[in-house]
């Protein structure tokens, strides 16, 4: 026991470490976890602009089942049932659906539900840890390299997500999540060489990277507003198909709490479909969804209509109350 004890201390002292440590970089200092995930991030790059040199139908097939299966990790799990609690699933189920969601590399669990329980609180203000009003750059993919403005200091972080945190497994993938997508790399080589690693690491993990990261920049920039939601988010129908429901985004800020994020019967939401397949089988549970009164309040039509009813004409001038 005092030796496991003694292990996890070392490991956090480690870890405190290289996000103190720093480097001024581009006008700004840059800590260890910036430096890493920039690194990251290009190697992956660099191994996807070698997909025509290694192009098998074998391989194509390959990245297209794990862009589905590590995606709707990311949707459905780190995003409508760990950030927003949508549903319930048996145990087992979440944490293999949060295994998915590690293999697609974009942070542990505990990790981006921080990040997006963030977003939804300081949504398109300067504490929005991808807020659109720093640039669309920045809100793509800039905010990536920058710790600090996700989390603003080591004593900051993961802050908004004790209710994983009280959760062993949870803690174990946050610091043990890139040695699986490792692990994972060792094993796509091994079965099928240099075409399963580039098509099945490198393009399907880069391509559904800067999917997500649209919902962040795109998302918020172009695309139609139905609701009333204060902020800039939009609904844009190419990522509701690419992100498998996520484009909806309109709709998400509009209901963040609703396991549907395509709300009328057009809109495209796998993430959806598979959720509502497992409610039909009995897996999943306490499915929540936004009621038509619900709707009426939101209605971006709604709030157009009463403004308009408040403006009278008074002696050929229009008065408003």
């Amino acid at each position: 026991m005092e030796q496991k004890e003694g292990d996890a201390v070392a490991m956090l002292e480690l870890y405190y470490w290289l996000v103190k440590w720093r480097v001024q970089l581009l006008g700004r200092q840059w800590n260890f976890m910036d430096v890493g995930t920039l690194v990251v991030v290009l190697g992956l790059h660099f191994l996807a602009l070698l997909a025509p040199f290694h192009f098998n139908g074998s391989a194509v097939w390959l990245a297209m089942a794990l862009y589905v299966i590590t995606g709707l990790g990311v949707t459905l799990s780190y995003h409508r049932n760990l950030s927003h609690k949508s549903f319930k699933l048996p145990k087992w189920l979440e944490y293999s659906f949060a295994y998915c969601g590690v293999l697609s590399l974009q942070g542990s669990p505990l990790e981006w539900v921080s990040t997006h329980r963030n977003h939804h609180q300081f949504t398109d203000t300067w504490n929005d840890a991808h807020s659109p009003i720093k640039g669309f750059w920045f809100s793509h993919i800039g905010w990536l390299f920058d710790y600090g403005s996700r989390f603003g200091s080591i004593e900051g972080r993961l802050n908004n997500v004790g209710d994983l945190k009280k959760q062993p497994y949870y803690i174990f993938l946050h610091y043990t999540y890139p040695f699986h997508s490792l692990a994972l790399g060792v094993v796509l080589y091994t079965v099928g060489g240099l075409p399963f690693l580039v098509w099945g690491l490198g393009v399907r993990t880069i391509l559904y990277l800067h999917v997500t990261f649209a919902i962040n920049s795109i998302c918020h920039k172009w695309g139609k507003q139905v609701w009333d939601t204060g902020d800039l988010s939009k609904n844009n129908w190419l990522f509701g198909l690419l992100a498998h429901g996520e484009g909806w985004h309109n709709n998400h800020h509009a209901f963040e709490y609703s396991a549907r994020q395509g709300l009328e019967w057009w809109q495209v939401d796998l993430t959806w479909y598979v959720i509502r397949f497992l409610q039909a089988v009995g897996l999943a549970t306490d499915v929540k969804l936004p009621t038509e009164i619900q709707k009426k309040r939101k209605a971006l039509s709604n709030k157009i209509s009463k403004e308009k009813l408040g403006t009278v004409k008074t002696n050929g001038k229009s008065k408003e109350y």
